[in-house]
């Protein structure tokens, strides 16, 4: 069977900040008819047809999800009187399981009180609901250079004005970053300060100080999202720009952190966490409220118990030397099959590898051709929010075995020298 991917629309897709077709649909508001799919969903289909190896998702290994103890934590629930766990929720969360996150996240070093907590449907609501309560026409959101995919959406829905910064090799430039808050108009700040995607960065813990410093200085929201903190290869862990703020400022510091159990647990659940302080909790839960009423209490039972049962940090040991054997095999087979082709980071945790092809090679071009050879990874252009790099790409290790590893090294050897 011959694959064809329309590269026309997928390069419209990669234009998140600039002017967007209009698909010609009357009946929808103009901004919602100038939505677009995102490439990495249409990407995805390919990891479903048979013999193609997906890189591109962004997606925790289905093999390393832990059915058995999901399924005794639910027959635990079901065997006890459970009615409760199928009625309407309140907006904020279970208590039960507000206090076990709040517990347990004490041991990885992040520290917030239960009744600071708001309960999201995943990650990315906590980033929708941010936007919401923050973010008017034309203010300015902050992001790293290149950044999450999804956010960029986001912001672009609201109709901010996306701006980046620049890291200068692994270190951000303070002075230029100051330049721009004290500029003004500068509403939002947000990062990703552990194992990045896609570049799999850390911001160390001097420059998170100091980001806190320059975001009260000059009252700027800084919304700390961290899927991949759990997943770190090495023992170091760094503080948390909520818990620096706290330190410096106590109630007055303006950090909102999430997290999600989509990378760790199972993100079928649709469960995250946002942490604020307490002034932001209100705002915050009117808007969940007028979305969704409440994330599901079933599912919030099931993520409490599961943590309570101990079991989450033995999945968690798992799933850190799982992906670390997984990046080291896809990156030896990188060495064997494209050398001197392609240069890559060594993230120390996360599940992505963020490449670049030696200059003038587009990766657009590459995927094409890489469609033939049954292998498919993201384009690295669509994490940019203005002048994407048309060489670079992001290649995901969670799903990946040794063999298939070496497999798509291969095929993507195969696929770079039609192109050559």
């Amino acid at each position: 069977m011959t694959h064809k991917i329309n590269f026309d629309k997928v390069k419209s897709n990669l234009s998140i900040s600039g002017q967007l077709r209009v698909i010609g649909q009357p009946m929808l508001s103009k901004k919602s008819a100038q939505i677009h799919s995102s490439p990495v969903r249409d990407l995805l289909k390919y990891s479903k047809e048979p013999g193609f190896i997906s890189l591109a998702g962004g997606i925790p290994a289905t093999d390393m999800i832990d059915v058995e103890g999901i399924d005794k934590v639910i027959h635990q629930l079901l065997s006890e009187e459970h009615r409760a766990l199928f009625q309407y929720s309140v907006t904020e969360g279970e208590s039960v399981l507000r206090e076990a996150i709040a517990q347990w996240s004490q041991g990885y070093g992040v520290v917030f009180n239960s009744q600071e907590l708001l309960i999201t449907n995943g990650s990315q609501q906590g980033i929708d609901l941010l936007n919401r309560v923050f973010l008017e026409k034309d203010d300015i959101v902050l992001v790293e250079r290149p950044t999450y995919l999804a956010a960029l959406q986001l912001f672009n829905y609201t109709d901010a004005r996306i701006e980046e910064f620049d890291y200068q090799g692994e270190s951000i430039d303070l002075v230029a970053l100051e330049s721009k808050l004290a500029a003004g108009g500068v509403k939002m700040l947000y990062l990703i300060p552990n194992f990045a995607n896609p570049t799999g960065r850390i911001i160390d813990d001097t420059l998170r100080v100091e980001i806190v410093k320059l975001a009260h200085k000059y009252q700027v929201v800084i919304v700390e999202d961290d899927p991949y903190g759990h997943l770190s290869f090495i023992d170091t862990q760094r503080r948390t720009f909520f818990t620096i703020a706290q330190e410096l400022y106590g109630e007055d510091h303006t950090v909102c952190y999430m997290s999600s159990f989509s990378k760790i647990f199972s993100p079928g659940l649709r469960l995250g966490w946002l942490a604020m302080p307490k002034r932001f909790l209100m705002a915050l839960t009117v808007v969940k409220q007028a979305s969704d009423l409440h994330t599901s209490t079933l599912n919030q039972a099931i993520a409490a118990r599961y943590i309570t049962s101990g079991r989450i940090d033995e999945r968690i040991a798992l799933l850190k030397q799982t992906y670390r054997e997984r990046r080291d095999a896809l990156i030896a087979a990188l060495e064997r099959h494209l050398a001197g082709k392609i240069t890559y980071n060594i993230p120390d945790g996360g599940m992505f590898l963020w490449c670049h092809l030696n200059q003038g090679v587009d990766a657009s071009q590459l995927l094409a051709a890489c469609i033939e050879e049954k292998v498919v990874f993201v384009p690295g252009a669509v994490f940019f929010a203005q002048d994407p790099e048309a060489n670079a790409l992001r290649l995901s290790y969670s799903m990946l075995g040794q063999q298939s590893a070496d497999q798509a090294a291969e095929r993507i050897a195969r696929a770079l020298d039609k192109i050559s």
